[in-house]
């Protein structure tokens, strides 16, 4: 097996552990700021480092390293994701001059390269943090490393480590020690080095730990002293990090510059993200924009914790395979009480979609795969359960919305399966995506990187214009009589105003909703009922 697939399967395992614990860790996220998005950040920063291995053509560990470096960088999502990009690169860094297998002394070096650089990264560091469980790590691999052990056994070790690192956080930080949890970025480390250690085995994840409940102090939290959480990428030729952050220091805290001479991650909260990124643009080119409302985020932190546990005397409850943190949004809104993440090429295993279904407080659970892939995997899960899982085969993320919209907590799995059958009838579907070769598809023939639209998964148009793919599409949506139609925009989305003003104007009756979903691989998904 080459570097790369080695690679691709360890950093699987990992994103796989992150997504398991993903709301787990966003509700102990209390430092920096009680936002409540460390596990979301984190999971979508090794995603990203996952989607990029998927298409590397790397050939040799030190070009790996290379590209393993930038993906972290570019897809580092918040304070955390920032240090773990940081983390990412110091172990890469070490690991890609490595000559011949990686053993435990090799892991070592790199895990203390990892605590090296992400300590640097952070002006301020603190204790109590994931810096401290990656410099608990490294000391605990040197140690082992200085005896005949393999690396699996060595990983197993750390992952022991870890969780003892972890417990001790919340004595290391005041602010953890009053809100009474452990820190979200090291819980978040841990589980990251959990999904790591299992593929370098071969093993399944082991079982989730069940939920415990929060303890109030932890609900209730003070506001960020800024507001916006604001990060982006600049990209030059001589990029002066030193500079730009004596710049940045000015507008807030929690800052973070890290990267090289050619692309550099900013991370700051601050009450002018105008002002940040006008400094960035004052360097070289931005993109990767990111602003998020901290105090927003910890209201509604705070509303999930208090409201959002489900009713244990509920009778059923939904779970369903979601794609997009839009997405995740708005099934959560609807009422699914679990979210796997998941969708077209990141089909989640049959042990995932188990271990969701088995931590659902409700006597029975209605599971939603929201794909075509993954119906075998969720009726598999349903069999083995130990509750009954009734499944209903929604194969795209706009029935599942469709079918969410049936569901009644206070019925039985059974009957809510067949109430949303039947709301399944009277709702029709499409989708734009992009032609990856070129290709003849129910008569439609597509070039490769045009758009191609679907309907009812039909081929029905493509072409190098979106606005005229995605009217297609609309319009034989509205071949039957409709009364709403829904949008949910994706990855790469280009603008809808267009579009959106042409079916106003000629379908009035229609009312027209559009959501953000962030679903990679479609641009726009459609329904209309």
């Amino acid at each position: 097996m080459s570097d790369l697939e080695s690679l691709g399967g360890l950093v699987r395992g990992a994103a796989t552990a992150l997504e398991r614990n993903r709301e787990r860790i966003d509700d102990l996220n209390v430092y920096p700021v009680p936002d409540g998005d460390t596990g979301t950040n984190l999971a979508l920063t090794v995603r990203g480092i996952s989607e990029a291995l998927d298409e590397s053509k790397a050939t040799d560990r030190q070009a790996l390293a290379g590209e393993l470096t930038r993906a972290a960088l570019m897809s580092a999502r918040g304070n955390s994701g920032v240090i773990l990009s940081q983390i990412v690169r110091g172990a890469a860094e070490e690991l890609g001059t490595a000559g011949g297998a990686i053993d435990a002394p090799a892991i070592a070096r790199s895990l203390r390269a990892a605590a090296d650089e992400a300590y640097r990264a952070v002006r301020k560091p603190a204790e109590g943090t994931m810096l401290t469980v990656i410099r608990e790590l490294a000391e605990e691999a040197e140690a082992r490393a200085a005896t005949p052990v393999g690396p699996v056994e060595l990983l197993e070790a750390l992952v022991v480590r870890g969780d003892e690192a972890v417990a001790r956080t919340q004595q290391q930080l005041d602010v953890l020690r009053r809100a009474g949890v452990v820190d979200a970025g090291a819980a978040g480390l841990v589980e990251l080095l959990r999904g790591l250690a299992a593929a370098a085995a071969g093993e399944e994840l082991p079982e989730l730990a069940p939920v415990l409940e929060l303890p109030v102090q932890t609900v209730h939290q003070e506001l960020s002293p800024f507001r916006y959480c604001t990060a982006f990428v600049i990209e030059g030729d001589d990029l002066d990090s030193a500079r730009l952050e004596r710049e940045l220091e000015a507008l807030g805290d929690s800052l973070l510059v890290v990267g090289d001479r050619t692309a550099l991650k900013v991370h700051v909260h601050t009450d002018d993200p105008g002002a940040a990124l006008s400094l960035g643009t004052a360097a070289g080119t931005i993109e990767g924009v990111e602003i998020a409302d901290m105090h927003r985020q910890t209201e509604e932190r705070e509303e999930r914790l208090l409201e959002a546990a489900p009713d244990p005397n509920a009778r059923s409850a939904v779970v369903a395979v979601v794609a997009g943190d839009g997405n995740q949004r708005l099934f959560e809104s609807l009422g699914a009480a679990r979210i796997v993440a998941g969708g077209q090429t990141m089909n989640p295993p049959t042990a995932d979609l188990l271990a969701t279904v088995d931590a659902v407080p409700a006597a029975e659970v209605v599971l939603l795969p929201n794909n075509g892939n993954v119906i075998m995997a969720a009726e598999q899960a349903a069999r083995l359960a130990a509750r009954p899982v009734h499944v209903v085969p929604t194969r795209s993320l706009q029935a599942g919305l469709a079918a969410l919209v049936a569901f009644n907590p206070e019925h039985s799995a059974e009957e809510n399966a067949a109430e949303m059958r039947e709301a399944l009838a009277a709702v029709a579907t499409g989708e734009i995506t992009i032609a990856s070769r070129e290709a003849t598809i129910d008569g439609v023939s597509a070039r490769a990187g045009e758009f191609l639209g679907l309907l009812d998964e039909r081929a029905v148009a493509a072409g190098p214009s979106f606005d005229e793919v995605a009217r297609s599409v609309a319009e034989g949506l509205f071949s039957e009589p409709r009364e709403v139609l829904t949008l949910l925009t994706g990855e790469g989305v280009p603008p809808l105003n267009g579009l959106l003003a042409e079916l106003a104007e000629g379908h009035p009756e229609v009312e027209i909703e559009v959501h953000e979903g962030g679903q990679p691989h479609y641009p726009l998904l459609l329904s209309a009922e």
